[in-house]
């Protein structure tokens, strides 16, 4: 407990140091947020706002965990490959950041670049995943005492689809102030206990890091925002949210402790199905939460209304760890 308490602190406290240097370096190289007209009107208020503030509580992580290892004196195979999944994610998000300064436009990497830079860098992890294997990997459905044994290139292909969605979901929620870091607070929250449960320190110090970090981001993220994390700071975020999943052994139970994140992603899914089918759209704007902005909600209340139900979710998967 007090590794993790101490690590939660460390992010926290550089992270909270860190950025205005951060806000005001981003600002100096005109590294801002250029938004599509076809959104919110009222979006362009935040035009040129500096993006790419993601490096603030990557660079708190980073630190936190460094110091956290050093408190515990090692750290797992595993731990180190959720840690480059996350980078390697971050990575692709700087390089479609960067694309999107230099063409002055919303929009970067293609979504074809993306996809395959993300198929690569899932299958790396995964390789990871089955060097470190002694076994044949088990699949827990929550709720349940079902576990079954996957043969690993059929539980290669089901990873990588995971990966690659859920990075990509945790993507789309980063749409207005401060909704990615709160709902991903109580995300971080759960992998702690699920750390503590399964004794495994390395999940609880970077869980507890990530936790830290993204309090210490919201101070400068939310309504209404100076910095935005930008594709660096989400895909870094959602490479950490599912690299954890996996590292303990429960991808499955994202679909609850991550609802908010699939909720995102399924209505754009059927938005677009809509769309292409019928010609009628199902929601005034997808991701959804688009949809509330134009139905009248502020951004505040979207964010303590999507919070709480991350909340809810996060408490589900802790009740269904607590079964097994």
């Amino acid at each position: 407990m007090k590794q993790a308490v101490l690590v939660f602190a460390v992010a926290l406290v550089i992270t909270l140091a860190i950025g205005p240097a951060v806000i005001n370096y981003l600002r100096k190289m005109k590294f801002g947020q250029k938004i599509l007209e076809i959104g919110p009107k009222w979006h362009m208020n935040k035009q040129n706002i500096p993006t790419m503030g993601g490096f603030m509580f990557i660079i708190g992580i980073a630190a936190a965990v460094i110091i956290g290892n050093i408190v515990m004196g090692e750290i797992s195979v595993s731990s180190l490959a959720v840690l480059g999944l996350a980078v390697a994610y971050g990575a692709v998000g700087l390089v479609d950041d960067y694309a999107k300064i230099k063409k002055k436009e919303n929009a970067g990497l293609t979504p074809k670049q993306k996809l395959v830079l993300q198929i690569l860098v899932a299958g790396v992890f995964v390789l990871v995943l089955f060097l470190g294997s002694s076994g044949l990997p088990q699949l827990w459905i929550p709720f349940t005492s079902i576990s079954f044994s996957w043969p690993w290139p059929l539980y290669i292909v089901f990873a990588a689809f995971v990966i690659v969605g859920a990075d990509n979901a945790v993507n789309l929620t980063d749409g207005i102030d401060g909704l990615a870091a709160s709902v991903t607070l109580p995300v971080a929250i759960f992998f702690v206990f699920v750390g503590f449960r399964r004794g495994d320190m390395g999940v609880v110090i970077f869980s507890a890091a990530l936790a830290g970090a993204l309090l210490g981001f919201l101070r400068y993220n939310f309504n209404p925002a100076k910095v935005f994390m930008g594709d660096t700071g989400s895909l870094f975020m959602g490479g950490m949210v599912v690299g954890l999943a996996f590292q303990v052994g429960l991808p499955l139970l994202l679909v609850l402790t991550g609802v908010i994140y699939w909720c995102e992603a399924l209505s754009v899914i059927l938005q677009v199905i809509s769309f292409k089918t019928t010609g009628k759209r199902i929601f005034k704007m997808s991701p959804i939460h688009h949809h509330f902005e134009l139905s009248g909600w502020s951004e505040v209340r979207i964010v303590g209304t999507f919070a709480a139900v991350g909340l809810i979710g996060g408490a589900l998967g802790i009740w269904s760890v607590l079964l097994l």
